[in-house]
């Protein structure tokens, strides 16, 4: 966990996410919409990508990915950054 902790401070936006998983791929399009530029890790591939994503279930994403975290808070998956840009304040998290 203390993984995930010091990686989310990498960028004011971390996006964990797997390369297959279409909603990710979609909640990344959609942040970079908005002129952020995320830092991403993509835990299929990444060397520590099973510990990382453990720690993500710990931290109660589930699922694990898409895990968005914005000024090193985390934010949610795939339906809180939805429900946040349907409301108007992804764009507000992010400027």
């Amino acid at each position: 966990m203390d993984m995930v902790m010091e990686l989310r401070t990498t960028n004011s936006v971390v996006i964990f996410t797997k390369s297959s998983c279409c909603i990710s791929h979609s909640i990344k399009t959609l942040i970079r919409s908005f002129g952020a530029n995320p830092t991403i890790y993509e835990l299929d591939t990444h060397p520590n990508g099973k510990q990382m994503e453990k720690a993500l279930k710990n931290l109660g994403c589930q699922p694990s990915v898409p895990a968005v975290f914005i000024g090193k808070e985390l934010v949610g998956g795939a339906n809180e950054i939805m429900s946040l840009n349907l409301r108007g304040k992804l764009k507000q998290l992010l400027g």
